[in-house]
C-alpha cells in the first residue's frame, strides 16, 4: 500500500524544487477556432461576473448561480442551480480516494502523476469530478512545466470560487468549484497572455469531456 502522501514544499507551490516556471508556455497553435473561443471566452466571463452580480441573492444558502455549457461546450447561459452538499460517507462512496483526497480534504497529487497534466490531442471541456460543473475550457490550457494541469482562467467567473489559504504558512490563493467546494487546486499570477494568470490544478478533482462534434 502507498504511503499517504504528506506535500512538500514544491507542491505546496506547484512546481518542482528549483523550478522555475516555463516562460515559453507551450500552448497550442492559436485557430480560427480559438480566436473565436477567446473573443467569446472574454464576453462570457464578462456576462459570468455581471450576472452573479445579479444574481448575488440567488448564490447564497442552498442556490448558487453558475454557468451552464452543453456537450459542445456551448454556454446556455446563467443558471441557479441546487448547491451540492453531501456528507463525507456520500462522498467516500462516490470518488476514488484519490480524488477524495484531493477535493474534500484539500489535498494534492504528485507532479506528473495526473491523468491531464499533458495538453489533450483534442477540445474539450474540464468538469468537476464531484457534480459535473463546467469549469475549464482546453483551449486555455497550456503546458506550465509543472507537472500539474494548468489554466489561465476558468470557464466562467461565476463557477470557482477563491479564498485566502495560508496553511503550510505559506498564503496562497485557493481554487474551489462553486457548487459543491470541491478542491481544485490554487491560482498563481505567474501564467501566460493575456491573463497572466495560472491555474495549478489537480487531475483529480477533474474529468475531461471531449466536445461533441457541431
Amino acid at each position: 500500500m502507498q504511503a499517504p502522501f504528506n506535500p512538500g514544499t514544491q507542491d505546496v507551490l506547484c512546481r518542482l524544487p528549483g523550478q522555475a516556471i516555463n516562460r515559453r508556455f507551450n500552448m497550442k497553435p492559436f485557430s480560427p477556432t480559438r480566436r473565436r473561443f477567446l473573443q467569446g471566452t472574454v464576453t462570457g466571463v464578462g456576462i459570468a461576473l455581471a450576472a452573479t452580480t445579479s444574481f448575488a441573492n440567488a448564490s447564497s444558502g442552498d442556490i448558487v448561480t453558475i454557468a451552464v455549457f452543453n456537450a459542445a461546450g456551448q454556454p446556455l447561459g446563467m443558471r441557479n442551480v441546487a448547491r451540492i452538499i453531501k456528507t463525507p460517507t456520500e462522498w467516500r462512496e462516490q470518488l476514488s480516494p484519490q480524488s477524495y483526497r484531493i477535493t474534500r480534504q484539500n489535498g494534492t497529487e504528485r507532479a506528473f502523476t495526473g491523468r491531464y497534466w499533458r495538453l489533450p490531442e483534442e477540445h474539450g471541456l474540464y468538469r468537476c469530478i464531484c457534480c459535473n460543473t463546467a469549469l475549464f475550457d482546453s483551449s486555455t490550457q497550456f503546458h506550465s512545466g509543472t507537472g500539474w494541469p494548468s489554466f489561465w482562467q476558468p470557464i466562467a467567473a461565476a463557477n470557482v470560487n477563491q479564498h485566502r489559504d495560508t496553511r503550510f504558512g505559506i498564503v496562497r490563493t485557493a481554487v474551489s468549484c462553486s457548487r459543491c467546494n470541491a478542491h481544485l487546486g490554487h491560482k498563481f499570477h505567474d501564467g501566460p497572455p493575456p491573463t497572466g494568470l495560472r491555474y495549478c490544478t489537480d487531475s483529480a478533482a477533474l474529468v475531461f469531456v471531449p466536445t461533441a462534434a457541431t
